[in-house]
């Protein structure tokens, strides 16, 4: 074979090899990333929940306190 091949070949599979590498490691950067912010809109659907549940305590609490001001 000739050496223009030979060297040839030996850049296909570099080239080949080093564009998977770097689509796999994007690739699982992307998972990572998506699972953080996964992880983050959890944390935000749980805030999002328990708030209605705060917002009613505190109106029962300015309630007490106006009738407490009331009777003072």
């Amino acid at each position: 074979m000739d050496s223009t091949i030979i060297c040839a070949m030996i850049s296909l599979l570099g080239t080949l090899g080093g564009s998977l590498g770097g689509i796999l490691v994007s690739s699982k950067l992307t998972a990572y990333r998506l699972e953080q912010l996964e992880k983050k809109v959890a944390e935000h659907n749980n805030f999002a929940q328990r708030m209605p549940v705060i917002e009613e305590r505190v109106d029962q609490i300015e309630h007490r306190i106006n009738k407490m001001e009331e009777k003072g």
